[in-house]
């Protein structure tokens, strides 16, 4: 608990260890697991600091390879440096979400009751275009057995949520029932298309079926550099201008073609959460879906046979960040029930007194939107029910 209320963290990550892969992937993908390698220059420590500055004394971060490439696109020496740099200052390092304890811990000192946890690099290994359909099938296993694993000491605490490859539709079912046999309530996708594939392609269907018969939940979570096509990667190549416009843009994107592909007027008990993208771009593409609609409605009338506000109203959540401007004027927008907290822990680009921030907004928000933005509304789009038994209530 935090300042007399319940904290339910709707997007928190784990940090996958190196050699979870050969342990936890089928024997015949072994060979073909992924590694860690570091790629900046041989150069002695006094060079890198005399090419980086007082950066330069953090070691060199490894990269994640596969088939003897980085898992991740434009991903520069550099950006590695400020990141690194940007964990070496916390207590704990890069080493804060790497264990249950860790989490834990960290949890208890900033007044987290449960968390919902993400993936970190196995975001990226599921995001190559083009990988082999069952070997991206066999990480996402691998993974979500792992993370079942990591998950173990703490269960009503630390929550899993599944991966599932968009590069195999047809295995997409078995491995969502899969995960909600561990219990789990959510699954995560990537916003962007897979396979030439949109998130509103009839492959798709049956999973999405298959998400609302079983009440789970679905994220759609960005990852900069994905090897994926990404909004603003067919212009720029630094991790500010990656990072800047793929989250919101390819969310954004995602969310029409959810709408104008019919897929929650199909399943209109589908609940849908868009995560670390903030809320601000809400309103706006909001009117401007609901204007277009407006005067093109015959166009779509099959798929689209209300305001697509109206859709994101019933089914969808978005997670806020808690320093963005307009977070009120959202809520006088959209109202009370849509909005989602996450801190991204242990990430780099947002800091440990995220939570810090978040109950500032006690001071611009009724007391009610708190409430609901801090527990009720991420407990209603998890599926939770009451108060999870175990989950400590002590101030």
């Amino acid at each position: 608990m935090r300042e007399g209320l319940r904290l339910l963290d709707a997007d928190r990550h784990v940090l996958e260890p190196p050699g979870m892969w050969e342990e936890y992937l089928p024997a015949e993908y072994r060979a073909g697991a992924p590694y860690h390698q570091v790629l900046a220059p041989q150069e002695s420590l006094d060079q890198r600091v005399a090419r980086l500055g007082p950066k330069g004394l953090i070691p060199p971060m490894p990269t994640l390879m596969l088939d003897g490439q980085p898992v991740w696109n434009k991903l520069s020496e550099r950006a590695m440096v400020e990141v690194a740099w940007s964990l070496a200052q916390r207590p704990g390092g890069a080493s804060l979400g790497a264990t249950a304890a860790n989490h834990l811990r960290a949890m208890d000192s900033s007044g987290v009751d449960l968390a919902f946890l993400y993936p970190t690099s196995a975001s990226f290994l599921l995001r190559i275009d083009g990988m082999d359909p069952a070997r991206a099938s066999a990480f996402a296993r691998a993974y979500n057995d792992w993370l079942k694993d990591f998950c173990h000491p703490a269960p009503e605490r630390l929550r899993g949520v599944g991966v599932l490859s968009l590069h195999e539709p047809g295995r997409m079912v078995a491995e969502l029932e899969r995960v909600a046999g561990f219990g789990w309530r959510a699954v995560v996708l990537p916003p962007n298309p897979v396979g030439n594939r949109t998130l509103s392609h009839p492959d798709y269907e049956p999973f999405w079926s298959a998400c609302e018969r079983l009440s789970m939940a679905v994220t759609l979570h960005e990852g900069s550099h994905a090897r994926l096509p990404t909004a603003g990667a067919d212009r720029f190549q630094t991790r500010f201008a990656l990072n800047a416009s793929s989250h919101p843009l390819e969310q954004m994107l995602a969310l029409l073609t959810l709408i104008e592909g019919g897929v929650l007027e199909r399943h209109p008990r589908l609940r849908v959460g868009i995560l670390e993208a903030g809320c601000g771009w809400l309103p706006y593409w909001l009117w401007r879906m609901d204007a277009t609609w407006q005067y093109m409605a015959g166009e779509v009338a099959e798929n689209v046979r209300m305001k697509p506000s109206e859709y994101f109203r019933r089914q969808c959540f978005a997670s806020i960040e808690p320093e963005e401007p307009g977070i009120a004027e959202v809520v006088r927008f959209l109202g009370t029930d849509n909005l989602l907290f996450g801190t991204d822990y242990p990430h780099a680009d947002h800091g440990e007194d995220i939570v810090d921030h978040v109950m500032k907004l006690r001071a611009v928000l009724p007391e009610e939107a708190i409430h609901k933005l801090l527990w009720d509304n991420p407990a209603r789009f998890y599926g939770l029910t009451g108060n999870p038994e175990g989950v400590s209530r002590n101030t």
